[in-house]
């Protein structure tokens, strides 16, 4: 079994989703991924997530908008670590899905990321598990420094040739 579980409840989650996989397949961690609605089929839901520790696998990453029940539903299936990624929706921004995500009853925690937050997703399961693995804490060191180096980078030509190189 994967290392890391990315379950989103429709299809229309896919281009966030798929943001978190990249990450995971940056740092070489091994994933599933899978569609499954929380409201459409809640039997399929649990015994799916039921399964996962036995499995071997480590974090849930779930994403979902709208009443975005999915995320909390996985945590009470699982004593894992749930990460949730609220999407972004028409009606509400995604503040809804946020709102859902965030404020689960005590006793069934969720680590939430921003809206469309999928990268960050896959960023917070790998310094999870990097809490284990040298190896991975060493790549994820690496990743820090070469986002500051990226800044630097964008500061230097800023200084150089001014704002209107940026536009």
């Amino acid at each position: 079994m994967p290392q890391v579980s990315i379950i989103m409840g429709s299809d229309s989650d896919m281009p966030v989703m798929a943001k978190t996989a990249e990450i995971l397949d940056m740092f070489g961690v091994s994933y599933e991924m899978r569609i499954l609605s929380a409201h459409r089929q809640p039997e399929a839901l649990g015994e799916y997530v039921k399964g996962l520790k036995a499995s071997g696998c480590k974090v849930v990453i779930a994403g979902a908008g709208k009443a975005a029940a999915l995320p909390g539903v996985c945590a009470s299936y699982t004593p894992l670590p749930v990460i949730g990624v609220p999407m972004k929706t028409s009606d509400l921004g995604g503040v809804d899905s946020l709102y859902s995500i965030v404020q689960m009853p005590t006793g069934v925690p969720v680590a939430t990321v921003a809206i469309n937050g999928g990268a960050n997703a896959g960023l917070l399961a790998v310094q999870m598990m990097a809490v284990y693995s040298e190896e991975l804490a060493a790549e994820v060191e690496l990743y820090r420094a070469s986002q500051a180096a990226s800044c630097d980078d964008k500061d230097a030509k800023l200084q150089a040739e001014g704002y209107k190189a940026f536009l």
